[in-house]
């Protein structure tokens, strides 16, 4: 019945979660492993939000290096966040020869080849189911549970923040500015939201699904990332008429070796299971070449969806170290060295229908001329709306497109600029009509 030691690195929303689930279900964790879980050690620089938690004073220390290096402690939880010390921290654990976990997304889109090489080298393990999803397993389930098929794309709603801002502003038809406002009034929005708004907290998850998905390893700067900032009402309601929903998508294909890999809002059929997933949820959804489709929900984000995942990957650990295996599932479900490095289709390659929105010159003619640019660029439409207004100079002219590469609506998109047929920029989101 030798415990478990956990040491903990930060005790701020996630970690305090962590420590509430070890206090109140101490006796189901001994009972589910054989032998305790024990809070060994907390690095925390503000030491009264551990001690609020009920962690005992002598467990708490300001020196994360000394706690990480300390004897006898098995499993090292890194909720510090960021790229240091995080990285050099999970670094000196595996050093030392203790097993981590950690929730540290961004960390690991950046350094994780470092982090699990080293693991690798030592026979060691990295728990990072906090990473992608919140609460939803989705990173055991990519690893071990569809172990056996190949995985051909991988479609995610994984942010919360922007997935209920978009909600809000289909449900009450008010604005990006006014949705963001009310995401941060309610806590779902950070005071700087831009790591979310912008895609970048999508891109680095959608790394670690691709590396999971396909047994490849890309970067961030390799993910094509957009956000929703420049999504409006006006779209929102033509994308409804259209048939479709708004979502912000991490996107991942397979082809020939080739991968794609983009973040952007898209037009989802509004029948489809993901334009149903609102709210904060997250949502990945799943094409295997034999299973087909799949697709895993729940709540992505959050003080216990969060440490729920933390702790499911501390016991995984410690059944391990308690059976004294080192046969375990690798972090990317293969050697490391059997990962390789991704060859990644360029936009301009990928293929896409397109939603267009033009504010057009209320003249005649106009129509046609956008329409015979976009032929000239190897764009055919698949259908129109265009709504006149009497009193107005210009009208909203809506075009949805059949597929086509994006380089070719770039270059359409350019000529109808300079032709001065226009009043404003036209905006363009990508369809995805058969995922």
């Amino acid at each position: 019945m030798k415990p478990v030691r956990i040491a903990l690195l930060g005790c701020g929303t996630v970690g305090g979660g962590v420590v509430k689930l070890l206090h109140r279900n101490a006796a189901i964790y001994a009972r589910k492993l054989g032998a305790p879980l024990e809070l060994a050690g907390v690095a925390e620089l503000r030491p009264e939000a551990a001690r609020r938690l009920g962690v005992p004073g002598k467990v708490i220390t300001r020196d994360a290096n000394e706690l990480v290096l300390r004897p006898g402690i098995d499993i090292v939880v890194e909720l510090f966040g960021g790229y240091e010390p995080a990285r050099t921290m999970l670094l000196k654990a595996i050093g030392a020869g203790k097993d981590v976990v950690t929730a540290n997304k961004a960390m690991l889109a950046k350094h994780g080849a470092e982090i699990f090489k080293a693991a690798a080298a030592r026979g060691l393990a990295v728990g990072f189911e906090a990473s992608v999803g919140g609460g939803i397993p989705i990173i055991r389930t990519l690893r071990e549970a569809l172990a056996g098929d190949r995985q051909r794309a991988v479609y995610g709603i994984v942010n919360g923040t922007c997935n209920s801002i978009l909600t809000t502003m289909s449900e009450t038809g008010i604005e990006f500015a006014d949705a963001l406002a009310d995401a941060q009034k309610n806590g779902l929005a950070e005071a700087n939201p831009a790591l979310d708004i912008e895609g970048h907290d999508s891109a680095h998850k959608l790394c670690l699904l691709v590396a999971l998905s396909f047994g490849a390893m890309i970067s961030p700067a390799q993910v094509h990332t957009e956000g929703i900032t420049r999504v409006t009402q006006a779209d929102i309601a033509y994308a409804r008429e259209l048939g479709y929903a708004i979502k912000l998508l991490a996107i991942a294909k397979e082809d020939d070796g080739v991968i794609e890999a983009r973040v952007h809002p898209t037009m989802i059929p509004q029948r489809h299971l993901l334009a149903g997933v609102g709210g904060a949820y997250n949502a990945i959804y799943i094409h295997g070449e034999a299973l087909g489709s799949t697709m895993y929900s729940g709540l992505g984000a959050g003080q216990m969806p969060t440490a729920t995942a933390i702790v499911a990957d501390i016991l995984d650990i410690a059944r391990h170290r308690r059976a004294g295996s080192a046969a375990r599932a690798p972090a990317l479900g293969l050697p490391l060295g059997h990962v390789k490095r991704a060859k990644v289709k360029p936009m301009g390659e990928v293929v896409c229908e397109y939603y267009l929105r033009f504010a057009a010159r209320d003249k005649p003619g106009v129509l046609g001329a956008i329409a015979s640019v976009l032929g000239d660029s190897g764009l055919s439409i698949a259908s129109v709306i265009q709504k006149g207004r009497a009193a107005a100079r210009t009208v909203p002219v809506i075009m949805r497109t059949h597929e086509a590469p994006e380089r070719n609506l770039k270059r359409a998109l350019e000529a109808i600029a300079r032709k001065k047929i226009v009043q404003a920029p036209p905006v363009f989101i990508r369809i995805e009509d058969r995922l």
